[in-house]
């Protein structure tokens, strides 16, 4: 199968979605001009034209009340937010219409929308501008939240995002879009509330998302150098959460560790942890372990940044915990991440 890059997979979705349904329409700033939103629009724009691929101006909550009236007209928008950071500017049309108008209305009235927004880290983006706020969306019933961590999964989840007549934010994290994978190239959808198994094992389950699927993978080649198997779980769906087959995973290895790209407290991490301790607190081997951003906002010092963000490091010392394995010694200099050699920045 051919290899495609995780914006290419966004680009090529956006297009064949398009192509079948002529409702979607993208706008956003940026989402004509030459890089694209790291190149994920530029196809489309090309293909469709300014008609359907248009620019905006920047009001990230005049833009989404408009595309919430849109999709009660009958469109189907594709919102581009370059920063999930600035949707907080638009909580009450998100939260107050886009999620309850369904309710509100009997199901009479439905808001088709999809929200695409940037996730993650960079470079001393610091407190503003690399946060990652999925648990703030997931907790609003209305709502659909993915995190796709893979090329193939951010077709499949987008592509089902766009033949929804309701709201889902897909949020990407910054660090994924030259990241490579198997793609086919038809049309495909992966339902939402469905994780993936990224591997298989039998000693501890990992529960990762988004970016950090990619750092548990990491984790799981080193303890298995340790004679550890690990099992990896991609929610992909972060609302509807797959709880079903962690459920599984958890009732065959006992051991839980919870990965997540946002902060420790009140977050994803924190929703896992107590769905699988009210379903299956008696088969718990070991206390579940937690691997998130501690309760701080992010720091602009890149050395402070490199203790800031946990990796494969920390996934493996809590798997290890789990098993009560000795940790290995170690230096107490942290390695620094290995950032994308194409990210430049936010555009």
């Amino acid at each position: 199968m051919r290899q495609i890059k995780y914006r290419e997979a966004i680009d090529e979705a956006t297009r064949q979605a398009m192509a079948k349904d002529e409702r979607i329409i993208v706008l956003g700033v940026g989402v004509d001009d030459a890089k694209g939103i790291f190149g994920t629009t530029r196809g489309a724009f090309e293909q469709f034209g300014s008609a359907r691929v248009f620019d905006t101006p920047l009001s990230e909550a005049a833009l989404t009340g408009m595309c919430v009236g849109a999709g009660l007209r009958g469109l189907h928008p594709l919102l581009v937010h370059a920063r999930n950071d600035f949707l907080l500017l638009t909580m009450d049309q998100i939260v107050n219409n886009a999620a309850k108008w369904r309710y509100m209305c009997g199901g009479k009235l439905r808001v088709p929308l999809t929200i695409r927004a940037i996730v993650g880290r960079g470079w001393g983006q610091a407190a503003q501008h690399s946060q990652s706020l999925q648990a703030l969306f997931a907790h609003v019933p209305g709502l659909a939240v993915i995190m796709p961590a893979t090329p193939a999964d951010a077709k499949g989840l987008l592509m089902t995002a766009l033949s929804m007549d309701s709201p889902v934010i897909c949020l990407e994290h910054r660090w994924l879009y030259e990241k490579s994978g198997p793609v086919p190239e038809d049309p495909y959808y992966i339902p939402l509330g469905q994780a993936g198994v990224v591997r298989e094992g039998s000693d501890v389950t990992i529960v990762a998302v988004s970016h950090m699927v990619l750092e548990a993978v990491q984790a799981a080649e080193a303890l298995a150098a340790d004679g550890i198997q690990a099992e990896i779980l991609d929610v992909r769906s972060l609302r509807p959460l797959d709880s079903d087959s962690i459920a599984r995973s958890v009732a065959k290895t006992g051991r839980l560790v919870i990965a997540d790209t946002g902060w420790k407290s009140f977050g994803v991490s924190a929703e896992i942890a107590a769905r699988i301790g009210e379903a299956l607190f008696g088969r718990l081997k070991a206390p579940i372990r937690r691997v998130a951003l501690p309760d701080v906002p992010t720091p602009a010092s890149s050395a402070l940044e490199q203790v800031y963000y946990p990796g494969p490091r920390e996934i493996a010392a809590a798997a290890r915990r789990c098993l009560e394995v000795a940790l290995p010694e170690e230096s107490a200099e942290r390695p620094a991440p290995a950032r994308p050699r194409d990210f430049h920045g936010p555009f």
